[in-house]
């Protein structure tokens, strides 16, 4: 696996953490919710950006990601 590749899974896993422990959820509860209303979508494509923020505004943009696509986390 190369370098870049095991960066991304790092952060992917670390933000996952995040967004769980700000909403009181398991990873594994927040990985679906993520997943389900296409924030692990936006994570994929937006990642370059993504990366070079904060963990708690990213947490916030893939909120809001899931708010517009009929997630109910606040």
């Amino acid at each position: 696996m190369a370098r870049e590749e095991r960066n991304i899974i790092g952060y992917t896993v670390a933000l996952i953490s995040e967004f769980a422990s700000r909403f009181g959820i398991r990873p594994r509860q927040a990985y679906a919710y993520l997943k389900r209303f296409k924030g692990m979508e936006h994570l994929q494509l937006h990642y370059g950006f993504l990366h070079t923020q904060s963990f708690p505004d990213t947490v916030d943009i893939l909120a809001q990601v899931c708010l517009n696509n009929g997630g109910k986390l606040r």
